[in-house]
């Protein structure tokens, strides 16, 4: 895993990253490759805000991985800060490769270097795969999630 680089994502990107996105069942009813102006104007507002960070992981110059880190700072628990780990895609020929839990560890240390008492996330209820691998990573499925589309 040493050739692997985790960078902030670049405009260049967003062809790989919504690739990325759209490549599961989920994704390919949400994400519209073929017209990439929102994805840019959302990374434009992501980049704007020094409380989010978009990051590739990067392998022999192809963006393999993406995920978005989103710092929280609360109230409750003492007036802890959390991070909120989105939008977490493995490039399909990567996966099983140990890519997955090596971003995730790197996101748990951006977490730790950014004073956050917890790391959380939320995963579809359907991705039982995923669950099954972030619990490995010592996650807990502790609360249940609602939305509301707008």
């Amino acid at each position: 895993m040493g050739d692997l680089e985790i960078r902030l994502a670049t405009t260049e990107d967003v062809p790989a990253i919504v690739a990325l996105l759209a490549d599961d069942p989920l994704g390919a009813r949400r994400e519209s490759p073929d017209d990439l102006t929102p994805y840019l104007t959302a990374l434009e507002r992501i980049g704007a805000d020094p409380n989010q960070r978009l990051v590739v992981a990067v392998r022999e110059g192809r963006v393999v991985g993406t995920l978005q880190l989103t710092i929280v700072p609360g109230l409750s628990r003492r007036g802890a800060t959390r991070c909120i780990i989105e939008g977490v895609r493995v490039h399909a020929e990567e996966r099983g490769s140990g890519l997955g839990t090596r971003f995730i560890e790197w996101a748990i240390e951006e977490s730790r270097r950014e004073n956050c008492q917890l790391v959380q996330l939320t995963s579809d209820s359907t991705r039982t795969d995923a669950h099954r691998f972030y619990e490995r990573l010592g996650f807990e499925a502790t609360h249940v999630g609602f939305k509301l589309s707008l």
